[in-house]
């Protein structure tokens, strides 16, 4: 049986006391809490002051995103020659998101904006040709591609030979051929790119944007920026951290009119809002419509003008939800029975597939997985001869690297550390299984196949009176 999440190894961080009180001395806080903080990688009293004052003025210069300057003047000149201007997004909550503030954005500006999400099911993860076709045929001259695009080399070429120019806003790994031959390429994670934080989620990318064309943060959509940047499970420090502290108050009195409605239905209207709320509640909603029909509702969810479509609209979320959960249900048993009947010791990464899965519920049994056997996996569900896969991983095991080094085997992938998603055709997929375990085999030692719980400190109850007396 693989290793259980029950088996844990607790590691606790040597504490470092001359910063320690360095820090606590400087800003009057008490010492557990300065430890805290450096263990969080903040090391001097200036760092400290800045982590615990998130304020919208540490937010970097926009302008140090490579290729910035040039998207910025692209979308001035659509607005100055009144070019229509497509948006392209991913069907995830930090894809929403990141479409809504930038179509509310270009809207400011007066230019033509269309939105497109692809169909999960229909249309795969990402840009693709028939998109070019479909923007030429409505008058697009533009296509801005969030949340997505970074290693669509072979569709942006396509789509530019139309004469569109493409813009591409993402923050997920490039491809190793390189970069796709866009207008303009914003991510943070391209090798050339000099921006000191490299973790916002598109979301946030978006807000920078925002910010370079208007020469302010858009303040009033700080909201969707915490939802979108919370939901995508980026780490919560640097500038995500500002805009979520900033942006996170403003959700439970959001001026947003699908969201107030999706607050309302969901019972959450007048309480103090957590990050809780926006990862199991809000979150799992908006996603569900990308993962059970068309993620296009959950735009329209956040671009509603009037209470009746958005109400109309939160209500169609919920009930979605409400079947996802359902399907997940019976597709995590199915998986389960998988793992009892098929997978053997010797595999550190665990394949699972079979016919007819619901793509829109892969990832979550793959993180399922992850939880309860902790090991890299990958669940493949197929459809006519080609697998569609939801991939989760483990620290220590770079997912995308995995693929990677697996490329030749893969219709096309692509994703994090800790995730990612692939197609395959079904041929290929015996090989597949042993080609990544075999790359794992040098990847993954016995010891990472348990997980490790980082003990911040260790504290005595009268250490803790005293933390909360102060």
């Amino acid at each position: 049986m693989p290793a259980s999440i029950v088996q844990k190894r607790w590691k606790i961080r040597t504490p470092n006391p001359l910063s320690q009180r360095n820090i606590s001395d400087n800003l009057h806080i008490h010492p557990i809490v300065a430890q805290l903080l450096i263990n969080r990688g903040v090391s001097t009293p200036l760092e400290a002051e800045e982590f615990l004052s998130a304020d919208l003025s540490r937010l970097h210069d926009p302008f140090l995103f490579k290729d910035m300057d040039k998207t910025v003047a692209r979308i001035l000149k659509a607005r100055d020659q009144r070019e229509k201007v497509l948006i392209f997004g991913d069907y995830d909550v930090d894809g929403v998101t990141s479409s809504a503030l930038l179509y509310k954005g270009l809207s400011r500006l007066e230019i033509e904006a269309l939105n497109h999400i692809p169909h999960r099911m229909e249309d795969g993860y990402g840009l693709n040709e028939q998109i070019g076709h479909i923007a030429k045929e409505q008058g697009v001259s533009l296509l801005i591609s969030v949340d997505c695009g970074i290693t669509a080399i072979k569709e942006v070429e396509s789509i530019s030979a139309l004469g569109i120019d493409v813009i591409i806003l993402d923050h997920h790994e490039p491809s190793e051929n390189g970069l796709p031959k866009a207008h303009a390429v914003v991510d943070p994670k391209r090798a050339d790119c000099p921006y000191p934080f490299k973790h916002l989620a598109s979301v946030g990318l978006a807000c920078k944007l925002l910010q370079a064309l208007f020469k302010e943060v858009p303040e009033e959509d700080l909201d969707l920026v915490a939802l979108g940047t919370i939901a995508d499970v980026v780490p919560l420090r640097g500038e995500n951290r500002i805009l979520v502290k900033k942006g996170l108050p403003l959700i439970g009195f959001t001026k947003n009119k699908g969201l107030a409605a999706l607050i309302d239905i969901t019972k959450l209207k007048g309480k103090e809002f957590k990050p809780h709320f926006v990862g199991f509640v809000l979150g799992p909603r908006i996603n569900a419509t990308g993962r059970m029909d068309s993620a296009q509702k959950s735009l329209d969810l956040l671009l509603a003008q009037s209470d009746a479509e958005a109400y109309t609209l939160a209500q169609h979320l919920e009930d979605l939800n409400n079947q996802r959960q359902q399907l997940q249900r019976e597709v995590i048993q199915e998986v389960q029975a998988l793992i009892e009947d098929e997978v053997g010791e010797d595999n550190k990464v665990l394949v699972l597939c079979k016919e007819g899965w619901h793509k829109g519920v892969l990832g979550i049994a793959a993180s399922r997985v992850v939880e309860t056997h902790y090991r890299p996996t990958v669940i493949i569900s197929f459809e006519n001869g080609k697998g569609t896969a939801s991939c989760r991983s483990i620290e220590g095991f770079h997912l995308n690297e995995a693929l990677a080094y697996c490329g030749d085997l893969l219709e096309n992938f692509g994703g994090h550390k800790l995730a990612a998603g692939m197609t395959i055709l079904e041929e290929n997929v015996d090989q597949f299984k042993r080609m990544i375990n075999n790359f794992a085999k040098d990847v993954v030692s016995v010891e990472k196949m348990v997980p490790t719980v980082q003990i911040d400190c260790e504290v005595s109850l009268s250490q803790l009176i005293s933390v909360w007396l102060n």
